[in-house]
C-alpha cells in the first residue's frame, strides 16, 4: 500500500505549511515577550511610587467631582438620561485607570470581545510556578491561549458552569497546562448533590487545586462579580495579609436595575482600593453598546494591579536563600 504521502501529497504538504505557521506563531509570541523579562529592576520601586502619587491626586480629584455634581454620591446617576445637562458624565468618568503600570503594558488576546490587558505579562515567562485562573469562559479562549504561548511555564484553571470546557483557541500542544471544572463562582458554597450549577467560592477553589497564590486572575461572569469578589475580599480588610493575587482583569456589569447604585458602586470600588487593588487600564465595551443600539456603556474592562504584598508584578525575585 502507498505511504500517505504518496497518497494525498497535497494534503502532506498543507499540514506541513500549517504545522510550521502553527510553530512560529507560537515560538514568535513567546519570542516577543521573553525578549522584554526584565527580574532585577532597580527602577521599579520609583515607578511604583510615582504611579502611587499619580493615583492619589485622581483620589482627590474624584471627591472633587462628586462634590461638584453631586454633592453626594446618592445625588450622582451611573448613567445620565439624555436630559441631564451638560456634560452628562457616566459612572465610568469617577473612575479612571489612572494607575501607571511600570512594565510593559500589553493587549493578551483577541482585539475586541476576548482580549484583556496585563501589566507586565514578561514577569511570569520563566516563572516556575506561575498560576492563572480565568473565571468565565464561554467559548472564547483567545487570552488564555496567548497567556500559554507567551509564558513557559504557566498553567490556567478555568472555570465556567454553562460550557465543557476551553475555547477552540487553546491548541492541543497546550493542553498539559489548562484544567477545567463546570463551576460557578459565587459568594457561597452550594455544591451539595443537588446544586445545579455547583457554585464555590474563590477560596474553595483555590483550597481544592492546592493554590495559595494565583499570578494573573481573569474574572467575567456576567453581574456575579459584586458579589463574588466582595465575599473574598472582605476578610482580608481587616487584615495585613495582602490578597492572593497578583493583578486581575474584570469585567464589570452595570445592568440598568434595581440593585445597583453610584453610591453603591463607590462603596464597592473604594473596597477594591482598600485592599491595595489598583485599575492600570479600563476599555468599555463598545461591542455591547452598539449591540444594544447605543444604549449606555454598561459593561467595561478594568484590569488591576495588587500593589500590596509582595507578588512578582511589583518586586524583583528575592535571590535563592534570602530570608
Amino acid at each position: 500500500m502507498p505511504a500517505i504521502w504518496q497518497r494525498h501529497p497535497r494534503f502532506v504538504c498543507l499540514t506541513i505549511v500549517v504545522v510550521c505557521a502553527l510553530f512560529f506563531t507560537l515560538n514568535s509570541s513567546f519570542s516577543e515577550i521573553s525578549s522584554l523579562v526584565v527580574l532585577d529592576d532597580p527602577g521599579l520601586p520609583d515607578r511604583l511610587a510615582r504611579s502611587g502619587r499619580i493615583y492619589d491626586k485622581v483620589l482627590r480629584d474624584r471627591k472633587q467631582l462628586i462634590k461638584k455634581f453631586g454633592p453626594t454620591p446618592s445625588d450622582i446617576d451611573l448613567f445620565p438620561p439624555n436630559q441631564s445637562p451638560w456634560p452628562a458624565y457616566t459612572v465610568w468618568d469617577f473612575f479612571p485607570a489612572a494607575y501607571n503600570c511600570p512594565h510593559e503594558l500589553v493587549r493578551t488576546g483577541a482585539l475586541g470581545d476576548g482580549g484583556k490587558w496585563v501589566c507586565g505579562l514578561s514577569r511570569v515567562v520563566h516563572k516556575r510556578d506561575c498560576v492563572v485562573y480565568s473565571v468565565g469562559i464561554n467559548t472564547e479562549s483567545s487570552f488564555e491561549a496567548e497567556v500559554l504561548t507567551s509564558t513557559k511555564y504557566c498553567k490556567v484553571w478555568g472555570f465556567d458552569y454553562s460550557v465543557k470546557g476551553f475555547g477552540r483557541q487553546i491548541s492541543l500542544s497546550q493542553s498539559n497546562r489548562v484544567f477545567f471544572k463546570p463551576y460557578l463562582l459565587g459568594k457561597d458554597d452550594k455544591h451539595g448533590p443537588t446544586d445545579n450549577p455547583k457554585a464555590y467560592t474563590l477560596r474553595s477553589v483555590m483550597e481544592e487545586n492546592g493554590h495559595s497564590y494565583i499570578d494573573i486572575l481573569k474574572v467575567d461572569i456576567e453581574g456575579w462579580e459584586f458579589d463574588a469578589l466582595t465575599a473574598f475580599i472582605q476578610p482580608y480588610l481587616d487584615s495585613d495579609t495582602p490578597l492572593p493575587f497578583g493583578q486581575l482583569q474584570l469585567e464589570i456589569h452595570l445592568w440598568k436595575d434595581s440593585k445597583h447604585s453610584f453610591a453603591r458602586f463607590l462603596e464597592w470600588w473604594e473596597m477594591l482600593e482598600a485592599a491595595g487593588l489598583r485599575p492600570f487600564m479600563t476599555e468599555p465595551n463598545m461591542v455591547y453598546v452598539n449591540y444594544n443600539k447605543g444604549l449606555s456603556s454598561e459593561l467595561a474592562e478594568c484590569s488591576f494591579l495588587n500593589i500590596k504584598g509582595e507578588n512578582i508584578f511589583t518586586h524583583d525575585p528575592r535571590p535563592l536563600g534570602a530570608s
